[in-house]
This record gives C-alpha cells, structure tokens and sequence, in this order.
C-alpha cells in the first residue's frame, strides 16, 4: 500500500511517500480502507519529536482518518465490512498512523459515520472538535447558564468551542478577528470581541461585570494575567494549546476567587473519554450542526507539502489528504 511516513524525526522534508507492507489487523482489530486524513499542529510535533511518544519506525504519520471497513478481527464486535467509519487516535503510543490507503485501528477506537456524512468533513471536525468537548465538558465541567471566554473563536478548535458551548446553554463570549464576528455568532456566540481591540480585557469585563465562569484560549498566547482578571469566583481556567509557552501566574488573585487553572492534551484522553466525545461529535454530524469551517484537500502525496502549510501556518483551511480525489467533495 501507499503511505506517508517517516524513518526519523525531523522536518517535513523527513517525510516520504511511497509502497509499506499492509498492515494486517490483530483478533481485536479493524482493517481501514483510508479515504482521508487530517493534518494536525500536534501531528507536525510528533513528525519533528517536540511531543515524545513512543512510535514504532518507520511510522505512518497522522491520527485522523475516515474510510470504510475492509477487514475485522473476529473480537472487533460492533463493526462490518463496508461500514463507514472514522477515527482520530493514531499515530501515537506505539500505533500506526492514518495517512495511507489502510490503516489498523483497535476496535474501541473506532467509531461509525453517520449517514450522509462526507468523509472529508468528519475528518476535518475529529480533532479539533474532539479537542473543543474534551476542554468544555471532560475538563471544564462547564455547566448550563455559565459564561465562556473563548479566545481564537474563528479556528477550528474555536469554532466547535463556541458550538458546543452554546448547545449546552453557555453564554459565550468570543474573541476572534472581524471577518470571523458573523460566523461565530451564527454558531451561538452571544458576544463578540475583536482581538484586535486595544483593551480585549475591558471589553470582557464590560460584557461580564461579574466575571466569567470558563476561559479558554485557543491561539495559544496563554496570558493567565488576562485571563484571571476576568474570572468570577469558583472559575476555570483551560489550557489546551501553546506548547512552548512560560507565562507568569497571578497566584493571588486566582487562588482568593478560588479559581483554578487546568490543563490537557488530548494524546493523553482515555479510550473512554475519546469514546463519550465521538458520540457527541457524531450526534452534531448527524444533525448538520458540526461542520469545519474550510477545508484544504491535497493529495496524500504531498503530505510534505502539508505538514509545511499547518507548521507555517498558511493554511487557508483544515488541510485533509485524500488517497484519491473522489475522496473529497467535488474530486
């Protein structure tokens, strides 16, 4: 089969493409045909070694894939051939990536595809979207009537924030640029902020005058400064993005609103917690609501190519490689 992997970690000039052996899947397994996969930022830091995770070599790089059933082990419970499936776990802790024309996937990190769902979009919405419920509900405990900051709005990551967030009876106040205000609002934002703004920490307080009960920032700045200026009593703060970044805490005032500051990366999300974020990603697929905001399709042979557009960040939408074009809508 054709693949896009790596022999070691590096650039994205590191990656390759060419013919692997098929992977053969194990008694509690799924073989996939792949028709997409996504590009993630934390694929770009397992590719480069930034994120140390055990992988086997040469790896099949990529977490994210939707495709259709091939093969199942005789434990793989609950799936059949030419069922469409997705899955947004690989390529990490010792598995196999999903940017080649099949992939393995343990059964219980597997999920279906509703009807009428195109691949591509599923694909694009995985990660992010998986990312979004984990912060709001698995580590946030947001609850209904509370209010949340979300910073970098307009994103993919933002976007489901603002989504979910709103579903679950949040009011929200995003921050995002100016061509994002209309979008976000249509997605359920209450309240819009431009980042732009010379004071975006006024504008906040104006909005909330009591402080908020949720902050999550999405562009990775990770002003905690900021951040705890606006926060009610009892608050969290959520950290999900910026791995690189060292900001000065105001201990004080967190601690005397009896705020609290948690943080997650979604590599490290149990089986079950994936698997109660699928369901619900998978009921706003169903319904039309989750959608990425753009996509970027390119071919999985230049897989390179990609990597170098979400590390230099010029990509102009979620970027997905397709193992052939009528993978994607309009191929």
């Amino acid at each position: 089969m054709r693949a896009a992997y790596i022999a070691q970690f590096g650039p994205p000039e590191v990656i390759r493409y060419g013919e692997l052996p098929t992977p053969q899947p194990g008694p509690s397994d799924v073989l996939v045909d792949v028709d997409v996969s996504a590009v993630n930022h934390v694929d770009t830091f397992v590719r480069s070694g930034a994120w140390r995770t055990p992988v086997p070599m040469p790896l099949v790089i990529g977490r994210d894939l939707a495709g259709t059933v091939a093969a199942v082990g005789p434990g793989a419970v609950g799936f059949s051939v030419g069922d469409r499936v997705w899955c947004n776990s690989l390529g990490y802790a010792g598995r196999q990536g999903a940017a080649a024309e099949q992939a393995v996937v343990p059964v219980d990190r597997l999920y279906p595809l509703p009807d009428g769902v195109a691949a591509a979009d599923a694909v694009a919405v995985a990660h992010p979207a998986t990312t979004a419920y984990l912060a709001l509900f698995t580590h946030g405990r947001l609850r209904m009537g509370e209010s949340v900051v979300i910073l970098g709005a307009g994103g993919n990551v933002g976007s489901a924030l603002v989504l979910m967030a709103s579903l679950a009876g949040a009011r929200v106040i995003a921050v995002a640029g100016a061509r994002s205000a209309e979008d976000v609002r249509r997605l359920g934002a209450a309240e819009f902020v431009d980042y732009r703004d010379p004071d975006v920490t006024a504008r906040i307080r104006d909005l909330a005058p009591r402080g908020v009960d949720m902050f999550v920032d999405t562009s990775a700045r990770n002003d905690l400064s900021e951040a705890v200026d606006v926060l009610a009593r009892r608050a969290r703060i959520v950290l999900l993005s910026g791995l690189t970044t060292r900001p000065e805490l105001p201990a004080g005032p967190l601690y005397t609103k009896d705020c609290s500051i948690v943080g997650f990366a979604i590599s490290q999300a149990s089986i079950d917690e994936l698997a109660e974020a699928a369901a619900g990603l998978n009921r706003l697929l169903a319904s039309g609501r989750l959608r990425p905001p753009a996509t970027e399709p390119m071919p999985l042979s230049e897989a390179a190519q990609a990597h170098h557009l979400v590390e230099s960040g010029k990509a102009t939408g979620k970027v997905v490689l397709f193992t052939r074009p009528e993978a994607v809508p309009g191929g």
